[in-house]
């Protein structure tokens, strides 16, 4: 069983990520990685670039995306749930190519209709262009972790059963240890 890195932030990743993509997947390769994941906070500037050079290095490609995803509509811009920002992170991962076709529709309907701090998408837009995405549930800025610590677990599973309502079997919950005591 090999292990590969699924949620994975470089330099495209404003303020997030500092190796570049050829730095990230010389690493991947050295440490022996079958796939790499990419999933820059927002955007796919990085994507094609990501699949040449894992091309190049003989490891498969995941192209992904750490959006955005609004409390509420899309539409509203004011804070929601103590965050200014109003939205959680969500990580989603192409299957295939249904799936980049709607991971590029998400993340253009985010600049174009929900940017907000950031561009942000939301449950209606997810219900509309699921089809051929992994999703997982993200870091402690995701939906279930900031629920978990704000609101409790219950309203947590409530929100994780509905994005196995919208992505089925493709549904997973993140678990991160970056020896930050939240993530315990």
């Amino acid at each position: 069983m090999s292990y590969v890195e699924l949620h994975c932030h470089s330099n495209y990743s404003f303020q997030e990520g500092a190796s570049s993509i050829d730095e990230m997947v010389s690493r991947a390769v050295e440490l022996g990685y079958p796939a790499l994941a990419l999933t820059d906070h927002g955007n796919l500037f990085g994507a094609i670039n990501h699949y040449r050079a894992c091309a190049d290095a003989g490891i498969k490609a995941i192209i992904g995306c750490e959006v955005y995803v609004s409390i509420g509509s899309r539409h509203l811009r004011k804070a929601a749930r103590g965050l200014k920002h109003a939205s959680n992170h969500l990580v989603l991962l192409v299957k295939n190519q249904t799936g980049y076709k709607n991971l590029i529709k998400l993340v253009s309907k985010g600049y174009l209709e929900g940017y907000y701090y950031n561009p942000r998408i939301d449950k209606e837009l997810l219900r509309e262009y699921s089809e051929g995405l992994i999703c997982l549930s993200g870091c402690i800025g995701g939906e279930i972790a900031h629920l978990i610590q704000h609101e409790g677990v219950s309203t947590a599973e409530e929100a994780a059963r509905e994005y196995m309502d919208i992505f089925g079997d493709d549904y997973y919950l993140e678990m991160q240890r970056h020896d930050i005591d939240v993530e315990e």
